[in-house]
This record gives C-alpha cells, structure tokens and sequence, in this order.
C-alpha cells in the first residue's frame, strides 16, 4: 500500500532568521514532546510528510533548509556548506521555544544532524540518522585539489538557471526516474517548483550543487562521532545506494550509545512503503531510551 501523507495534515510555518525567510511544516501540537526534522540534498520538508504523521506524541517541525522548497537563497557571496545550516537551525528552534529537543534527519540532514547535536550535544535529547551518519573522510592533501574545484563550482553555478518544465506533471516524473514512487516525487516536487516563462521551474538554489570547499578528515569526524553523548539511532535503508555495512561499523566504533537496524526499502525508505516500519522502530526507540533515562 502507497504511503498517505493526509493521515494528519501539516500546517505551513515560517520563521525570520538571521535576515532569512525559512519554511517548514508542523505536524502535531505544541505541548507534545519536540521532535527536529531534516530533509536531505535538494529535497525539502515534504520529505517527512510521510513519516511525521505516524510519530505519535511528538510535535515534529520539518524544515526547508536554505536554498530549498520556499525557504530562502543565501546571498551571492555565502556558500552551502554542511555547517553553514547549524545558525538557522538553532535560530529555528530557539523561536519555537524549544531549549532542548530531539532531532532527525535524512541523508543530508542526517549529516547536519549529527554535526549540530555533537556541536551542542546539551540541546539534543535523543538522535535518529536516516541513511546517513557523517560524509565520506577526505584526506587532508586533497584540500588544495577540493578548494580549487569549488572555487570553480562558485564562478560556474552562480549564473546557472534551473531547468524548466511544461507541466507540473514532467517535473515529478523527472524524480520519478531517480527512483521515488509517484506519491513521494509528488510530495517534494509541489514544494520545490514556481511558476515560471514555460512552465514551471526548481525552487532549489542550482549553488547547492556546487563542491564543498573544505571536506573534512578522518580525525575530524572521529571527534564528531566521539562528541555524540545522546541516545543515537541509525537506521539503513536495506536496497539503498549507501555504503550501508560500511557506513555502520564506522558509526559503531565511535558513537558511544548507538543503536543500528536496518529496514526494507531504498535511500528514501521514510517515504515508500517501509515507512510504517521506519516509524514504528523511531517511535520504539525514542520510547524504549525515554524509560531509561527516567527509570
């Protein structure tokens, strides 16, 4: 059966942060306990309208990241590391009142996720990674080789324009292609276009698709992992691109209280057909470390 995203309706939110306009969307009420969603690469908070319904107890805020769905382009000189998202971030849940929360991310904002909570690990209650833990270890005599190529990514991408798209209809089936079911692709898709000469075109910021000017090493994301004192969840999609057998046994020699499992479906399993499983081991794993830190 197709996933539904109509089971419990979200309700658009905004917030002003560090002179940007940011999206998202709220599933739940504001007393429940408070649950950080991030989307990952070029998706945007539709990413979890899947998902969020299902997690019950929990008022989970999903947001469009900078530069994604209808949340604001950084400006021209401002770049799109992973780290450059954590300030709004922050700012997001300050304005929700949210001094302490759990967080969740998928691929992307799996990466973010664990680099804000081991930042502020004070902050974050509870985490859970979504097919994604930290980016791939680059060794420090690639930095010369890695900054001349985003240099070069800057000048290339800052004039480039998005692709068109006669119909809304040609837009999901492009992401259709890549591997989404049609309800997924729908959902991302209706969050990521505005109408343009032609059709219809991305939302997204084309600069997202440029290289990272700094990667980091493997003695950099050892003391990420390290720093991560939280009850940590890590859930692998089981037909996923990933390095997934890989990606685990790293996580694992470093992450101090960590849990792995893995779930039927591909990289976006939170979306597909998997996702009652998908939340039904968040919903047991957030209940099961709640009872162990009040027992």
């Amino acid at each position: 059966m197709a996933p539904n995203a109509t089971q419990r309706p979200a309700e658009a939110i905004s917030w002003r942060v560090n002179n940007l306009q940011l999206s998202g969307l709220s599933w739940g009420c504001t007393g429940d306990k408070p649950l950080l969603a991030l989307h990952g690469w070029l998706d945007n908070a539709a990413s979890f309208a899947f998902l969020a319904p299902l997690l019950t107890g929990y008022h989970v805020v999903a947001l469009d990241l900078t530069g994604h769905g209808q949340s604001d382009w950084r400006s021209p000189d401002a770049s799109y590391q992973i780290w450059d998202d954590l300030p709004e971030i922050l700012g997001v849940a300050d304005a929700l009142g949210w001094e302490t929360f759990d967080l969740i991310g998928h691929s992307r904002g799996a990466i973010i996720s664990t680099l804000l909570a081991s930042a502020f690990p004070e902050r974050v209650g509870r985490l859970v990674l979504l097919d994604a833990v930290v980016p791939a270890a680059v060794a420090e005599s690639e930095f010369p080789r890695q900054m001349r190529k985003a240099l070069q990514d800057k000048v290339l991408l800052q004039t480039r324009q998005n692709r068109v798209f006669p119909s809304i209809e040609e837009a999901v089936a492009s992401r259709e292609e890549r591997g989404l079911p049609a309800s997924a692709a729908r959902a991302l898709v209706e969050r990521n276009l505005s109408e343009c000469s032609g059709g219809v075109t991305w939302t997204t910021d084309p600069r997202l698709r440029g290289a990272s000017a700094v990667k980091l090493s493997d003695a950099h994301l050892r003391a990420v992992l390290s720093a991560l004192d939280m009850p940590t969840l890590l859930l692998l999609a089981q037909q996923s691109w990933t390095q997934s057998q890989e990606m685990a046994e790293y996580a694992g020699r470093h992450i101090p209280r960590l849990t792995v499992d893995t779930i039927e479906g591909g990289h976006h399993f939170h979306m597909e057909d998997s996702v009652m499983k998908v939340a039904q081991r968040v919903q047991q794993f957030m209940t099961a470390t709640e009872e162990c830190e009040t027992a």
